[in-house]
């Protein structure tokens, strides 16, 4: 293999960000269509409802694939991951946020955090009704959770039964 004419890496990293530019202004395209085809659909759905539609649209949809963000128990372990580290409560988006970092995800894009923040806020109240956290209403009415120091007994043991 022929060695390199610089010692440095000044040319790759050049080109890296090139790209890196170039990829992140495709995103934006990307991102600037979607919501285009999105005001397109709004726009149609409104004609449809003016011309007298009163059909389900959801329905005349073709399905989708469900995309997989999280395996089973996944975001429950990552959630309780956040909590035990936490200094205090967190809000749902907080630790929604705290996911998407650990992940290495892109903490920029609005719509990914709002829609993992109703996963995880789902996942909660699910942990919550199963006695693992607990909830608090901070001063603004937003719920905070924690962690339940103590853990919920068992499905089968008799203290749970009666």
């Amino acid at each position: 293999m022929r060695q390199a004419r610089t010692e440095t890496f000044d040319h790759t990293i050049t080109g890296l960000l090139k790209k890196r530019a170039e990829l992140f202004n495709e995103a934006e395209r990307i991102r600037d269509r979607l919501a285009e085809i999105k005001n397109d659909i709004g726009a149609v759905d409104r004609t449809l409802s003016v011309l007298g539609y009163s059909g389900d649209l959801d329905a005349a949809m073709p399905r989708q694939k469900r995309e997989v963000i999280f395996g089973r128990g996944e975001l429950s372990k990552a959630i309780m991951g956040e909590l035990r580290h936490a200094d205090g409560p967190l809000s749902s988006r907080d630790i929604a946020r705290e996911i998407v970092t650990m992940r290495g995800e892109d903490a920029r894009d609005r719509n990914y955090l709002s829609d993992l923040t109703k996963r995880v806020s789902k996942a909660l109240r699910q942990m919550k009704a199963e006695g693992y956290v607990r909830s608090a209403v901070d001063a603004k009415g937003n719920l905070s959770w924690e962690r339940r120091l103590t853990q919920p007994p068992a499905a089968n043991s008799p203290s749970s039964s009666g």
